[in-house]
C-alpha cells in the first residue's frame, strides 16, 4: 500500500514538470500567461485551499478563526513583501524568489496531505491524491510565470525543478511520521491569503502592465472559471 503514495507522488512531479514547460514555451506571450496565472492562483484559494480547510476544519475550528488566518496568510505576505522591498538588492533577489517559494510550500503540503491522508484511510488518500494532481499542472504554469515576471528564464527552470521536487518529498515525509489532520487546516487556511495576494496584488498588475489590452482581463476570469470547474470534478 505504501507504494501507492509514492506512485501519486511521482505523478504530481509529472503534472507540475508538464505544466512548467508548456508555460516557458508560452513564454514569449507572458502576459496573457500572467493573467491566466492570476486567475488560476486566486481560484485555487477561493475554490480549492479555502474550501478544504473549512472541510476539515470540523467543530475544531470556527469559521471566523479559519478566515482569520486566511486574512493573516494574506497581511503577513504583504508586509514580507514589502520588508524585502527596503532591503537593498532585495527586489532583485530575495523578494523575486518569494512567491515561487511560496507555491513551492504549497507543493509540499499537497504532497504532506496526501501522505497523510493515506495512513488515515485508504480512500481518503485516493480522492485527496487525485484533488492534488488536477491543478499540479497549473502549479507547474503559477511557478514559471511568476519567475518570469520577477526574475528569469533560468531562475524559473530551477524554481520548476524544486516545485516537481516538493509533492514527492511531501509524500515521503506525509508517509513517514504522523501528524493530525487539524494542523493542516490553519496552515492551508494561511496559504490561502497568500495565494489571494499573489493572484490579485501582484500577477493582474504585470499583466496588465505587460498587455494593457481588455484580453488580459478576460484571461483572468477564465483561470478563475478554469479552477472552479477543476476543483468541482476533484471534489
Amino acid at each position: 500500500m505504501t507504494l501507492i503514495p509514492l506512485a501519486f507522488g511521482l505523478a504530481a512531479m509529472a503534472a507540475t514538470l508538464a505544466g512548467g514547460m508548456l508555460a516557458l514555451r508560452l513564454r514569449h506571450r507572458i502576459g496573457m500567461v500572467l493573467g491566466v496565472t492570476a486567475g488560476i492562483v486566486v481560484g485555487v484559494a477561493l475554490f480549492d485551499l479555502v474550501p478544504e480547510a473549512l472541510e476539515l476544519a470540523g467543530d475544531r475550528w470556527a469559521v471566523r478563526e479559519m478566515m482569520g488566518f486566511t486574512a493573516l496568510g494574506l497581511a503577513g505576505y504583504m508586509l514580507l513583501d514589502r520588508l524585502l522591498a527596503r532591503i537593498p538588492r532585495a527586489a532583485a533577489s530575495w523578494r523575486g524568489d518569494l512567491g515561487p517559494a511560496m507555491l513551492c510550500l504549497h507543493s509540499l503540503m499537497d504532497g504532506l496531505g496526501i501522505g497523510l491522508a493515506f495512513q488515515i484511510d485508504t480512500a481518503a488518500g485516493w480522492m485527496i491524491a487525485l484533488a492534488v494532481l488536477t491543478h499540479d499542472v497549473a502549479d507547474g504554469v503559477n511557478t514559471v510565470s511568476l519567475s518570469l515576471a520577477a526574475r528569469s528564464e533560468t531562475a524559473a527552470r530551477r524554481w520548476l525543478i524544486l516545485n516537481g521536487i516538493a509533492p514527492m518529498l511531501g509524500v515521503l515525509i506525509g508517509s513517514g511520521i504522523a501528524i493530525p489532520a487539524s494542523m493542516l487546516v490553519p496552515v492551508m487556511a494561511l496559504f490561502a491569503g497568500v495565494f489571494l495576494y499573489i493572484g490579485a496584488c501582484e500577477l493582474v498588475p504585470r499583466s496588465q502592465s505587460l498587455d494593457p489590452r481588455f484580453r488580459t482581463s478576460l484571461a483572468t476570469v477564465a483561470g478563475i472559471v478554469l479552477m472552479l470547474g477543476v476543483t468541482h470534478f476533484a471534489h
